[in-house]
């Protein structure tokens, strides 16, 4: 027999486990970090070679003087290698969360990102908001605390990011299809 309460009961999406969180969370840093080490490592040797050369003209000249790490060249490599990390988070983690709730690593963990009203997928704003608050807490290396405040909030078990943009971790996703570890 048909039970309509049944049916909304089973649409309700609920927050996800935290292993999984941690489990699909670690899958994109890993991913993401691959593609930051695969930027910069052409740049590595320039770099040395670079900064090598700097100290060795001052020492020649026999002054004291800074020599900076970061100049118009270094900082050059570093803006190239930002800008594949800014690039693939808006390819990995703003457009898949945005067009099907998930990213590859919550795929695999069974977990999607929904909003708090609704319970669809974020729209295309809500998911660069909850990815830009997510990487500035992170370089700010406040980034833990932001990670850690879910474990404290209930009921959705928010992140900062997430409570930025209305949005919560949800126990499978908009297709309910997830791979089984």
């Amino acid at each position: 027999m048909d039970d309509p309460f049944a049916r909304v009961a089973a649409r309700e999406a609920r927050p996800a486990g935290l292993g999984r969180r941690f489990g699909a969370r670690l899958v994109d840093l890993v991913l993401t970090l691959a593609v930051g080490a695969g930027a910069a490592v052409p740049f590595v040797g320039k770099t040395v070679d670079h900064i090598e050369a700097k100290v060795d003209a001052v020492e020649q000249a026999g002054v004291t003087q800074r020599v900076w790490l970061i100049d118009g060249t270094t900082g050059g490599y570093l803006a190239l290698v930002l800008g594949v990390l800014l690039v693939f988070g808006l390819l990995y983690e703003v457009w898949p969360t945005a067009r099907w709730g998930r990213t590859l690593g919550k795929k695999l963990f069974g977990v999607s990102v929904v909003n708090i009203e609704g319970h669809e997928k974020p729209a295309f704003t809500k998911s660069l908001l909850r990815w830009l608050v997510y990487g500035v807490l992170g370089v700010l290396v406040v980034g833990v605390v932001n990670l850690l405040w879910c474990f404290v909030d209930r009921p959705w078990r928010q992140c900062w990011h997430d409570k930025v943009a209305g949005t919560f971790v949800a126990k499978g996703g908009p297709d309910a299809g997830e791979l089984r570890l």
